[in-house]
């Protein structure tokens, strides 16, 4: 192996609710809420799919573009040979696949709908570390690969390689969120082609515990802690482990609306909307009252139509 492994690589409110379930989260139930356990994936499947066609996508299109650079350095500096080009792109490729989830938990934390907005604050510190985890990943690779044949691989000065790095990983990073969106509203939009005659349901789970409901029953869910609690017309206040911010997201397209911090109302429920004072409502939904924050202009906006 050439000793040109030395030199440095090539650029590529508080809840309304009284708390419960706050003891430490099960190690199902973190996977339930990411989406990406199989059965437990949540109540639909979408999020799982979602990962799943994501990452096969993001794979081949980051494997096209690995053979593409190795060609094209091979081409333009053969001095290197077709070995090394190899090495430094593929374990890129590698510890990119690797890390991709992390992408992924900040898209489910804060998906580009989340309100309030500030909450997409949580993509800048994600993108560093998932650019720290890519830059480091491949390097200990690297590092290890060319130790075996005795040769030491040199990154070169930490900081201006890796401002380099982090500049196509933020790129990268942004593709990952939109692909996540733009796959799980198609996923969601094709899960709503129903005829006439079907009810729409929402499988409630905690566990291994499963209700199945008709979302027309559901009035609002609340946070309670680690919990969701659901709301039913019949008094019923069934609770699933899920934070609210993925219910939101997959119950929008069927008429929920985020009208809180601790609050997503069913917005085909809605029996009256009550002003409160400085631009808070209350929303009635029957025997219900779940507040509105003024927080939330777009749910207000809809609510009124």
């Amino acid at each position: 192996m050439s000793d040109t492994a030395e030199r440095s690589p090539s650029p590529t409110p508080p809840s309304p609710l009284e708390g419960r379930g706050d003891g430490a989260r099960r190690f199902g139930d973190v996977w339930q809420w990411l989406g990406i356990s199989g059965a437990l994936c949540g109540t639909s499947g979408i999020a799982r799919r979602t990962f799943i066609y994501a990452y096969l996508g993001a794979a081949i299109v980051a494997g096209a573009v690995i053979i593409v650079n190795i060609l094209t350095t091979h081409h333009e500096e053969p001095q290197y040979g077709l070995i090394n080009p190899i090495i430094w792109e593929g374990t890129s490729w590698v510890t990119l696949m690797l890390f991709y989830p992390i992408a992924w938990i900040a898209y489910r934390l804060a998906p580009p709908s989340a309100q309030p907005r500030w909450l997409l604050l949580a993509h800048i510190p994600a993108v560093v570390l998932f650019s720290l985890a890519h830059v480091a990943g491949f390097v200990l690779l690297r590092k290890a690969i060319y130790g075996l044949d005795g040769v030491e691989y040199d990154f070169g000065s930490f900081l201006p390689h890796f401002a380099y790095e982090l500049g196509k990983d933020v790129f990268g990073y942004g593709i990952f969120i939109s692909t996540f969106t733009l796959i799980e509203h198609l996923l969601r939009q094709q899960s709503l082609i129903k005829t006439p005659e079907q009810t729409l349901t929402f499988d409630i789970r905690d566990g291994a515990k499963l209700n199945r409901v008709r979302l027309d029953q559901v009035l609002a869910i609340g946070s309670a802690g680690n919990y969701a609690e659901f709301n039913l017309k019949d008094g019923r206040k069934l609770l699933m482990r899920s934070p609210l911010s993925a219910l939101e997201n997959e119950l929008r397209p069927r008429g929920f609306l985020r009208t809180h911090r601790s609050w997503i109302v069913n917005a085909t429920q809605m029996t009256g909307l009550k002003p409160e004072g400085s631009g808070d409502y209350t929303v009635e939904l029957g025997p219900l009252t779940a507040p509105l924050s003024r927080r939330f202009p777009d749910a207000l906006a809809k609510l009124r139509q």
